[in-house]
């Protein structure tokens, strides 16, 4: 499948402003040179390490959920590549910025050198765990989880402004993708069974 397909694909499923941005960002930049061919077909790829890119259409929808705007301060957890991020980084605008936690040293050096490449001066890398979320920059307007919990860590609840939105997948081997909102309290909804590799960290899952 090409761009165009892709592109065309989306279109009807999320926000157009979300299908600009995914249009905008070349994914074949984040995808190792045996995948580039299979850039924009949908569905997840191997980026090492046991971890994947996600398939378009679920960057695509997570971004959706979220209502990215433009200024916004956004945390993501499980960087990756720098996919994802570069997407999300588009949608924030210049006067936005997206902190991006990868807790495997090689892949956040690798999606540094992805992002430098695709020209996402908004994206900050961090190799951390991102489980705990990244205090000394909280609150975020938003918070996107790409790699599933056993449950909301609190770390990530607790860092959400009042208005703030998280969406992650929770969930073993029946996984839930949920949007978090904090408002008075934290309101949870479920959007669709969904499966991504597992959150590992002080409040995911133990390693191994």
């Amino acid at each position: 499948m090409g761009k165009e397909e892709m592109i065309k694909r989306l279109r009807g499923m999320v926000d157009e402003n979300v299908v600009e941005a995914m249009a905008a960002v070349p994914r074949e930049l984040f995808v190792p040179d045996d995948h580039k061919r299979e850039a924009y077909d949908d569905t997840p790829l191997p980026i090492g390490r046991g971890q994947t890119i996600s398939a378009p259409h679920m960057v695509a929808i997570m971004c959706h959920i979220l209502d990215l705007r433009l200024g916004m301060m956004v945390l993501e957890v499980g960087a990756g590549c720098g996919y994802h991020a570069a997407v999300m980084a588009r949608l924030v605008g210049e006067s936005g910025h997206v902190y991006a936690i990868e807790r495997i040293a090689e892949l956040a050096f690798r999606a540094r050198e992805n992002l430098a490449r695709a020209k996402a001066t908004n994206v900050t890398v961090i190799h951390g765990d991102g489980s705990l979320g990244l205090p000394e920059h909280a609150p975020f307007d938003r918070i996107s989880v790409a790699a599933s919990a056993p449950k909301i860590p609190s770390p990530l609840k607790d860092q959400l402004k009042p208005g703030g939105k998280l969406v992650i997948p929770v969930g073993s081997l029946d996984q839930q993708l949920m949007l978090v909102t904090r408002d008075d309290g934290f309101e949870v909804k479920r959007y669709m069974g969904v499966i991504f590799v597992p959150l590992i960290g002080e409040h995911g899952f133990s390693e191994g």
